[in-house]
């Protein structure tokens, strides 16, 4: 299975307008971002876990990221509300559920084969920094040889610089609307950004809060 495997081009998917498919496990569906490969693959998707829930044990030879973004995901090693970020290294192992149910959003085996630390963030309590412009705060996430992670908050009618990304940028809008000279993402936008993409973002009255991470196309040289 390929769907947006090409990353020399830009992919802008409102993730809204996607139908969930069956995932090989009851009650657990999948909208997919992007993807190589068919059950083992390098993906990017949103994942629908229905109230008690539960997927096979299983390891994650790649490393797999995850964005708790409704309800509640759990495993044996804990339970993670909304505003969860997580990262499973390369070879680790769990077998997640959801009592209540939940969304995530997911990237599995996309890790630098040397990035074993595991990561348990609350986003909604964990420290905000002043970005480079007035109204922009950011939450560093994870960082390793030259990828970054990061929550980034707009305040509303925020402007910022225009830049390129050399490693490409990768972006879901979390909340409200995010802007560039290209289009305009409501909440539940993924968008995709090749290396050395350029733009100069900014926000309306809504404001935004995305999810961001660049540098990570490099490894795909």
């Amino acid at each position: 299975m390929n769907i947006n495997s090409d990353f020399s081009q830009k992919a802008v998917i409102n993730t809204s307008g996607l139908v969930w498919n069956l995932s090989p496990v009851s009650g657990i569906e999948r909208k997919y971002l992007d993807r190589i490969g068919d059950e083992i693959a390098r993906a990017s998707s949103l994942v629908k876990y229905s109230p008690e829930s539960s997927f096979t044990e299983h390891t994650h030879g790649g490393g797999e990221e995850i964005l708790v973004l409704e309800g509640r995901f759990s495993d044996e090693h804990g339970d993670y509300p909304a505003g969860t970020y997580i990262r499973n290294p390369p070879n680790s192992k769990h077998t997640p559920y959801s009592k209540e149910g939940c969304i995530l959003f997911v990237k599995l085996r996309q890790f630098h084969a040397q990035d074993d630390s595991i990561v348990k963030i609350d986003t909604t309590t964990a420290k905000w920094h002043p970005g480079l412009v007035s109204g922009l705060s950011v939450m560093p996430l994870h960082e390793f040889d030259g990828v970054g992670t990061a929550l980034v908050r707009w305040a509303p009618n925020t402007i910022f610089n225009p830049h390129v990304h050399p490693g490409g940028e990768e972006i879901f809008v979390l909340k409200g609307v995010f802007h560039d000279e290209h289009g305009s993402y409501p909440a539940g936008t993924w968008i995709r950004s090749p290396r050395y993409s350029k733009h100069a973002p900014f926000t309306k009255s809504e404001g935004a809060l995305i999810y961001v991470k660049t540098g990570h196309l490099n490894n795909l040289l």
